[in-house]
């Protein structure tokens, strides 16, 4: 255990997070997703919840603020323009943790897949919710200003 650390980001995942920089991406997605045929890396966090692993994640990473776009989700098949509840949560999540600046973008099924497979890493949940799938961007960590002396 650590202090201050989500419980969720297992030992694997937290490597990954770590070892990731400016500008690479992580997939965060539900159970349907075809997560193994696809990762470059994968971390299985099989039965939470696709939402509970995103804030978890973004609890200790940045999201990309030097570029439009730094979180995508999925458009649902067929109908490119609707809205699915998981869609908002994520919205919530990213603005808790990044404020609202942040636009939660679409992307084609497809081409999400294309996007996921290029990803750093890809983290497979339990959720079993249709289109509970998130790509984050990975922003910098700027270093907090120290009084003079340290």
């Amino acid at each position: 255990m650590l202090k201050n650390i989500d419980p969720l980001l297992s030992p694997d995942l937290l490597m990954v997070l770590r070892s990731m920089g400016h500008g690479d991406e992580i997939a965060v997605v539900d159970g349907n997703f075809p997560a193994a045929a696809m990762a470059r890396r994968l971390v299985r966090l099989d039965g939470l919840p696709v939402t509970a692993v995103t804030n978890a994640i973004l609890s200790v990473m940045p999201l990309d603020d030097f570029v439009p776009e730094a979180a995508w989700r999925m458009e649902v098949v067929g109908d490119p323009q609707a809205e699915q509840p998981i869609f908002d949560e994520f919205r919530a999540i990213i603005a808790l943790h990044e404020g609202s600046a942040f636009h939660l973008a679409a992307l084609e099924r497809f081409a999400f897949y294309e996007q996921a497979k290029a990803a750093y890493a890809i983290v497979s949940t339990g959720e079993t919710r249709l289109y509970g799938n998130v790509i984050l961007k990975k922003g910098v960590v700027r270093s907090a200003s120290r009084p003079s002396g340290e």
